[in-house]
């Protein structure tokens, strides 16, 4: 049975010192032989894990490992999957480059999530939030094609980061420098189901307050997406999140403030993720960015964040709410004559630019050094 209302603090408080056991033993014994870099080599010709899929030039371990977590999830259903569908036709990305922007910045806003990846080499370093976009733009684009959730394409991804989390655990393990009693588990049960929550009912409220409509089929199906989600992230059922898109926003609305806090090294991290998009965007382009990242999360959780407030940011809050009119910014952002943005959501025309941007930052994240792929890690601050 899935996390409810009622239970949701104690089952977290409860996954919080729960690991995958199944994973970490596997990655330990790579760990141990060294085999990491030559595993991460061979991710990149598993694009599937459908049935019958050739995994003969894999470790019979892992490839035991990857047939066993190829299973779909116990209710899976047709219902779902074309829910899931229907949202990615109309909404793929918007909520992409949601994804991207406000999902990566509401795992920093979790102290013990900020925590785990500055510690954790080049997740946290100077590569980190092009790094970490690669490796997650690669599950936010593949979850939205078309039969990913039936062909196997997302239970390879997905089941890649699971291996990576198993790495960060392991390493930590290893070092002797993580305080169990302080954090929990490494990128716990806890810290997987959250991270899910903020990638699909966060990534709805943003969408709202930017004034996109989805509709109540689209949402449930974006929700199911992301229960199959935690589901092949090795979650145990009783932790996996609803497929009710209603009862999912309330548990996370009980949940995000004693979850999400400020800390140094939420601040650190989203200040790396701000330096990457002012670096490749350009100047009025990255400023649409972050405003629309300061609407879409709220200036609570905006503020937690440390993101700047400016007055693109303050004009936008007036325009999603379908108020008002944002003018003269037009030519700023788009490259042509300033214009005025008027309409049932004034805001439109610039979100249209600003996701044409960022499918060009995800482009270059998932080309970059051919890192396209979620790899595990052999040290714990490797490459940093």
């Amino acid at each position: 049975m899935a996390l409810t209302a009622a239970t949701v603090t104690a089952e977290l408080e409860a996954a919080s010192t729960v690991g995958d056991p199944e994973a970490d033993a596997l990655v330990s014994e790579l760990i141990e032989k060294r085999e990491i870099d030559g595993v991460n080599a061979l991710f990149r010709t598993v694009g599937t894990l459908k049935p019958g899929q050739d995994l003969s030039r894999l470790p019979d371990r892992l490839a035991d490992f990857l047939r066993e977590a190829a299973a779909p999830p116990p209710d899976w259903s047709e219902a779902d999957v074309k829910a899931a569908e229907g949202f990615f036709a109309h909404h793929h990305g918007e909520a992409s480059m949601l994804q991207g922007t406000v999902g990566l910045i509401g795992t920093y806003l979790s102290p013990t999530g900020a925590f785990t990846l500055r510690s954790t080499g080049r997740l946290g370093g100077v590569e980190g939030p092009g790094r970490r976009l690669s490796q997650s733009s690669r599950l936010f684009i593949d979850m939205g094609d078309k039969d990913a959730l039936r062909n196997g394409t997302l239970a390879a991804n997905v089941t890649k980061v699971r291996l990576v989390h198993a790495s960060v655990r392991q390493l930590h393990k290893k070092s002797g420098e993580w305080d169990y009693a302080k954090w929990g588990e490494p990128v716990s049960q806890k810290y997987t189901t959250g991270a899910a929550c903020v990638f699909s009912t966060q990534i709805l409220q943003a969408m709202r307050n930017l004034g996109i409509d989805v509709s109540k089929d689209d949402a449930r199906g974006f929700v199911c997406a992301w229960h199959y989600v935690n589901h092949y992230l090795g979650t145990p059922e009783r932790w996996q999140l609803p497929k009710d898109a209603d009862e999912l926003e309330r548990l996370w609305n009980q949940e995000r403030d004693r979850e999400w806090r400020k800390s140094e090294d939420g601040v650190f991290m989203t200040a790396q993720a701000v330096r990457f998009y002012r670096d490749f965007l350009k100047p009025g382009m990255s400023d649409a960015y972050l405003a629309l990242s300061r609407v879409a999360l709220t200036d609570k959780y905006a503020d937690m964040a440390g993101l700047d407030r400016t007055p693109l940011s303050e004009a936008g809050k007036v325009a999603a709410a379908g108020h008002g009119i944002v003018s003269g910014i037009g030519g700023g952002l788009l490259g042509g004559a300033a214009k005025q943005v008027t309409g049932v959501n004034p805001y439109k025309d610039i979100l249209g630019a600003v996701s044409e941007a960022f499918s060009k930052v995800e482009r270059y994240a998932l080309t970059h050094d051919q890192d396209d792929q979620p790899q595990m890690h052999q040290d714990l601050h490797d490459n940093r």
